[in-house]
């Protein structure tokens, strides 16, 4: 799990399956006939148990961010929420949605508010549930900052360490640091790794338990995490005092699944 009440996906989950059959050139040729448009509206805002809609899970649009667009028109939309962005354009957050998608000539990125605090400490608690960022890795300069992101992207780990353990103390240290290093890597049957045993990758972090923290957020979420003083990856320093060395050792880690063709 990551340690956040909003999940990351795109537009393309607030809106029925059928729409989007034959890829994206044919969902969004079918989003600019106004009878099918009408019957995507009408099924954005009906419940069902025919598909996972996340729009109507999130409760309203302006519980839904938008986060990732293609298109440099609609950059400074970036980081609204769908409910805002539907009352600049007149229309309903249905119709946004819809044209959003066209315009951009992507899914656009969205994070829906789904879940709520009291079960994600709850799940915090659960000692066989481990934890991750499900996020790729950003910088919070260049090409990155032209789109927005999930705040878990910078700051899963260190919300889990600072805020639900040293402050909440909903666990102990060193069951967090279990569930962020050798369970997971015993669950994926990753070789040599999770642990520090001899013979095993020297993948290290040294950080200070009463400074970590995650000052990024959904409205700024391009803001590394703090506390975080030494690290070393396949027994490389790529941090030193909070900075980055310029070492890169970093490497592909495959589990038992992957088989070379």
């Amino acid at each position: 799990m990551h340690t956040y009440t909003a999940g990351q996906t795109g537009l393309d989950a607030a809106m029925p399956p059928w729409v989007q059959e034959g890829g994206y050139p044919e969902w969004a040729k079918r989003l600019q006939d106004p009878a099918i448009r009408e019957g995507v509206r009408r099924e954005m805002s009906t419940p069902t148990d025919k598909w996972e809609n996340l729009y109507l899970a999130a409760g309203s649009a302006d519980r839904v961010i938008l986060v990732g667009f293609k298109n440099d028109k609609l950059k400074p939309l970036t980081g609204k929420t769908l409910a805002e962005v539907s009352k600049l354009r007149g229309q309903s957050p249905e119709e946004t949605a819809m044209d959003l998608v066209v315009e951009d000539g992507s899914r656009v990125g969205a994070v829906y508010f789904l879940m709520s605090e009291e079960n994600v400490r709850k799940q915090i608690k659960l000692p066989w549930v481990s934890f991750c960022s499900d996020s790729p890795s950003l910088a919070p300069e260049g090409v990155f900052l032209k789109s927005s992101t999930h705040a878990r992207a910078y700051g899963s780990f260190a919300r889990l360490l600072g805020r639900y353990v040293r402050d909440e103390k909903l666990i102990p240290l060193a069951d967090a640091i279990r569930r962020l290093t050798s369970f997971p890597a015993e669950n994926l049957r990753l070789k040599q790794r999770g642990w520090l045993r001899p013979g095993y990758f020297a993948d290290v972090v040294a950080f200070d338990p009463a400074r970590v923290q995650d000052p990024a957020t959904f409205e700024k979420p391009h803001q590394y995490s703090t506390g975080v003083v030494h690290v070393w990856v396949n027994g490389q320093q790529v941090l030193l005092d909070g900075e980055h060395t310029g070492a890169k050792p970093g490497q592909v880690v495959r589990g038992p699944g992957w088989k070379r063709k």
